[in-house]
């Protein structure tokens, strides 16, 4: 069974030659791990709006939908749509890298989470995540900038366009795990706010002119 999980593996590999993008998972997860144990927050962020936002368990589960995005939605435009794979790849990666960058030369931290005193099982979680999840290295927000990453892609698709179902569900889920982060005391308004310029600033210069004419982002739109 491995064995041909395998060879279906470097057969897709072989068709989409571009899926090799996908590596970049091995880079991410090895430095997100590596700037969690080696940096120390130097900068505390903070801002009277988060004082304002009070912690709410159920967003647990948007927050947790997260990690399927993060992974499944590369996958999907893989298998579906070439260009669409590569803007996504562009902005996505593009955007944890700056944030790498930014943790590393101005390693920022939080000082927002209180105890958790619920006694349900979403409460039980929160507290779990608390001890795996430190608050360092949280501005800007990857939590954000990658889903919003994803929804700019998805209003932008050319396959997508008359899926305004699939589209909406996007954008609600999008703007949910946004809101998660703050309101489980994951990020400051300020962490949000720069994870949703990074994915801006870089989704305009994937969709610019000059991209669509000259870069290989824009090859082709087709189910390849």
């Amino acid at each position: 069974m491995i064995g041909r999980a395998a060879d279906r593996l470097k057969a897709l590999v072989r068709e989409k030659p571009h899926s090799k993008f996908l590596l970049y998972y091995v880079f991410y997860l090895i430095t997100f791990f590596t700037l969690e144990r080696v940096t120390k927050p130097k900068y505390i962020l903070h801002c009277a709006l988060d004082d304002m936002i009070p912690f709410c368990e159920w967003f647990l589960i948007p927050y947790a939908l997260w990690f399927l995005i993060l992974f499944g939605a590369p996958v999907y435009f893989l298998l579906t749509d070439r260009r669409d794979f590569l803007k996504l790849c562009f902005i996505m990666f593009n955007g944890m890298t700056f944030c790498f960058l930014v943790y590393l030369i101005a390693p920022n931290g939080l000082n927002l989470r209180t105890e958790v005193t619920g006694d349900n099982l979403l409460c039980e979680i929160a507290r779990l995540l608390y001890t795996v999840d430190t608050p360092t290295n949280v501005c800007p927000s990857i939590h954000v900038a990658s889903s919003v990453a994803v929804d700019l892609v998805v209003q932008r698709s050319r396959r997508l366009k008359k899926r305004y179902g699939f589209r909406t569900a996007s954008f609600l889920l999008m703007g949910s795990i946004t809101l998660s982060t703050m309101f489980l005391k994951q990020h400051s308004v300020i962490d949000v706010v720069c994870g949703i310029a990074l994915s801006l600033v870089l989704c305009a210069v994937a969709y610019s002119p000059w991209m669509e004419r000259h870069s290989p982002l824009s090859a082709g739109s087709t189910v390849r």
